[in-house]
């Protein structure tokens, strides 16, 4: 490859990244080898090095500005060494999931070496039921949820039998420029900032005049800074606890086609039944409704194979302070509904954003400052939690050879946030992960464990008796 300069919110996540706010998503996967005897270690590497190729910003290394004064590259990592990012560890008896939790929750506290490219890979033995678990950690500089279906895609199968492939071609690594080199690109960005600065300001006016009537009145939408404050938000730390659920896509599905809305909207739903029933059984339920950030993809055809982050976001209100689970439903869907219409008003008045009009060194002291300040536990939240939503695959698929059961997805903590729920289609079965602050929230497996009657209480409200589940899924790291 040729140099690439890390731009746009890629950059932003570089150079804010501290201790407390790591910007690496990962996922935990739990495979089933009974049918794949040989399945192990030596064959998880076989595999990553026949198919390396196919996901080449796994080679790429990052290349920081002097100083840290500017954009950084990636570049193809001359000495690049797949054994700097598998990893093979096992647990000890009985390997159940609060064990596996334990250890996903310390991993992922960890920050991923900058002196390599930016991922990593873990190979976790001894689960219970003989099955054995794979957490992949990649940088969101290099992936978002989407483009993470994608390098998936390329590793595994849809079939026990591994697909032909060809040898794979040369690796051949260009030179890593020099100081002088990355300074010279620099500087010529660095003298459009003023005219990007100006574009800014005056798409940001244009936005500001076109949003006004979707941000007042009944249906507008909800805004950052105005969620309640929880057991959820505080001071972060950098350590991480994680936790897992699974949930019926078919019976999602049916309360979809039961009350008309969208599968996003039943997910969310969902959340809002187990994050109440949750803060219920603390008593810290708040009489204001929680507010979600959730992540939008800006993916469009001409832009889905691009190699990072093509990621907007909007604000929901969870309805949590809605008793009936259909109100809640509905309450959410007509949040949802105006988040999308005030994004996409927002939208057609320009894509530009701060991280296009000012040098990522900003981003970085802002983020020192907010942490070093303790704005996180002296701020009003800006959200309760992050929900994520991405579609996965409609089939199973097979890790060389081995079955695929569950693949749980995490997202990164940031902004007084201590909690994200990420939630990803997988065959037949959403799996659920849930990452929080240790600090805050030191043992979220009673919050997952809320997933499956969420979906069963609002199944029970919107289906006939006779299509009403004895129970959705349960939760848990197999199933």
């Amino acid at each position: 490859m040729t140099m690439r300069r890390v731009e746009g919110a890629d950059a932003a996540f570089l150079a804010s990244e501290t201790p407390e706010w790591l910007f690496h998503v990962s996922a935990l996967q739990i495979v089933d080898p009974t049918d794949a005897p040989e399945f192990g270690f030596a064959t998880f590497r076989r595999l990553f090095e026949q198919r390396l190729h196919l996901i080449p910003q796994f080679r790429w290394r990052l290349v920081e500005a002097p100083l840290r004064i500017g954009w950084s590259f990636l570049v193809d990592d001359p000495d690049f060494d797949l054994d700097h990012h598998l990893h093979q560890i096992a647990l000890a008896r009985p390997g159940d999931r609060e064990q596996l939790g334990r250890l996903v929750g310390d991993l992922v506290s960890r920050p991923i070496d900058r002196r390599l490219p930016l991922w990593e890979a873990w190979f976790i033995e001894g689960l219970e039921g003989g099955h054995v678990a794979v957490l992949t950690k990649v940088h969101h500089s290099i992936i978002d949820g989407q483009s993470g279906v994608d390098v998936a895609a390329a590793l595994y199968d849809l079939t026990p039998e591994p697909a032909p492939l060809r040898e794979p071609p040369p690796y051949e690594p260009l030179p890593v420029p020099s100081s002088l080199e990355i300074a010279a690109r620099n500087g010529i960005k660095t003298m459009m900032l003023p005219l990007q600065a100006a574009r800014l300001g005056r798409q940001m006016l244009e936005q500001g005049v076109a949003a006004v009537p979707m941000t007042f009145g009944r249906r507008r939408a909800a805004r950052p800074f105005e969620a309640p404050r929880t057991p959820f938000n505080g001071q972060l730390s950098p350590h991480r606890c994680f936790a897992s659920a699974s949930l019926s896509i078919e019976l999602v599905k049916e309360v979809k086609g039961a009350t008309g809305v969208k599968v996003n909207d039943v997910v969310m739903g969902v959340c809002s039944g187990a994050l109440r029933s949750y803060l219920q059984s603390v008593d810290a339920l708040p009489d204001r409704s929680l507010v979600a950030q959730v992540p939008v993809s800006t993916r469009t055809e001409a832009t889905r194979s691009h190699v990072g982050t093509h990621v907007g976001s909007m604000f929901v209100s969870l309805a949590t302070d809605i008793h009936d689970p259909l109100g809640r439903l509905r309450a959410v869907r007509e949040s949802a509904e105006a988040g999308k219409r005030l994004r996409g008003t927002l939208a057609a008045h320009g894509e530009l954003g701060f991280t296009d009009a000012l040098p990522p060194s900003l981003f970085g002291v802002a983020a020192r400052m907010w942490s070093r300040a303790h704005l996180d536990a002296h701020s009003p939240p800006v959200y309760n939690v992050i929900i994520s939503n991405v579609a996965g695959p409609s089939v199973d698929f097979y890790i060389a050879g081995a079955r695929n059961v569950s693949m749980f997805p995490m997202g990164p903590l940031l902004y007084g946030g201590g909690l994200n729920i990420t939630v990803f289609s997988n065959g037949s079965t959403l799996d659920v992960g849930v990452v929080t602050c240790r600090e805050l929230v030191p043992d979220p497996w009673p919050l997952a464990d809320r997933f499956a009657p969420a979906l069963d209480e609002l199944a029970a409200a919107v289906l006939p008796p006779r299509r009403r589940p004895r129970r959705s899924s349960r939760s848990g790291v197999a199933r």
